[in-house]
């Protein structure tokens, strides 16, 4: 083995690759910085909520079935991945004439991998995280000792509606006050002004 190398080796190169990336990133966000204008005002500052003006507190119920359905897509979405760079290398001719047994552990080898998804699947299917829940509205009921009849009476009957402009005036009567005897409560009551 030769202890001075003349050329990198392939991890070397992925090396070189992965600071250069990295160089060039934060070479470009650092010339952002400098050469943006920063002219900041409570427009710019606010949340950007997909061009809706934010309105309420941000501790809003969230509901965990969309969060449940994202997983399960990425849990499946990955795994899946797999199958394509095995479908590459099964099919290469060279290494199934090489050895006649390589397609049938490769076939084994992905029906198992596939069989796990899938059961995978049926258990999350069973389990019912594939469902999408809909509310269901029940109407409440209360046990009263009001007979149904008086409900549908009510609800049956119908009502004269006024119109809302209309004012009605009251004939004003005058009523004479009674003499009321004067009661002393016995002390003044006090109170503090608000601003005191």
């Amino acid at each position: 083995m030769d202890d001075y190398p003349t050329q990198l080796s392939s991890y070397g190169t992925i090396l070189l690759l992965g600071l250069a990336g990295i160089l060039l990133v934060c070479v470009t966000m650092f010339l952002a910085k400098i050469l943006s204008p920063n002219k900041p005002n409570p427009i710019k500052l606010s949340t950007y909520e997909c061009g809706e003006e934010p309105t309420g507190t941000s501790w809003v119920q969230f509901n965990p079935r969309f969060y449940v359905i994202a997983l399960i897509f990425l849990l499946f979405d990955v795994e899946l991945i797999f199958v394509f760079p095995w479908a590459t290398v099964y099919g290469q001719a060279e290494l199934i004439q090489m050895d006649s047994r390589w397609g049938w552990f490769t076939l084994i080898e992905m029906a198992i991998f596939l069989g796990i998804l899938i059961l995978g699947l049926i258990y999350v299917w069973k389990r019912g995280d594939l469902r999408w829940v809909k509310p269901q509205h029940v109407t409440p009921t209360v046990d009263v000792a009001i007979p149904k009849s008086a409900y549908n009476a009510l609800n049956n009957k119908s009502y004269e509606v006024r119109d809302y402009r209309a004012t009605v005036q009251e004939p004003v009567e005058e009523k004479q006050e009674e003499a009321k005897p004067q009661t002393s409560l016995g002390f003044k009551p006090r109170f503090k002004k608000p601003n005191a």
